[in-house]
């Protein structure tokens, strides 16, 4: 999982993640795409291709690549785990505030 996580971060290789979501793009449209050159969309590609976050298949002279929907779901089950957590602490600060709004006004039992 780290690895992944790391594989993503760099921004290059989070936009090269992003463009494959909407599906398979060979190298070439990778490229046109990022507006980066072949050798650092290639080793950006090794580097996501290494850490399982992508596959590839080789088509004539083009090599095409695409997510790989088992990865992508580990990482989203993961990041689920801390959703719930968040969840959890803006329902406790949801019920403080609300606790806070009905308690009464301070300078209105002064008679202020």
């Amino acid at each position: 999982m780290q690895r992944r996580l790391t594989a993503i971060s760099e921004p290059n290789r989070f936009r090269i993640v992003e463009l494959l979501r909407d599906g398979p793009q060979s190298v070439g449209g990778i490229v046109d795409a990022l507006g980066v050159g072949q050798p650092q969309v290639s080793r950006h590609l090794r580097l996501l291709l290494d850490a399982g976050v992508v596959e590839v298949t080789k088509r004539a002279q083009q090599r095409i690549y695409r997510l790989r929907p088992e990865s992508m779901r580990e990482l989203s089950d993961w990041v689920q785990r801390f959703a719930g957590l968040w969840s959890e602490r803006m329902d406790r600060l949801g019920a403080f505030l609300e606790e806070d709004d009905s308690a009464p006004d301070a300078a209105t039992q002064e008679g202020v």
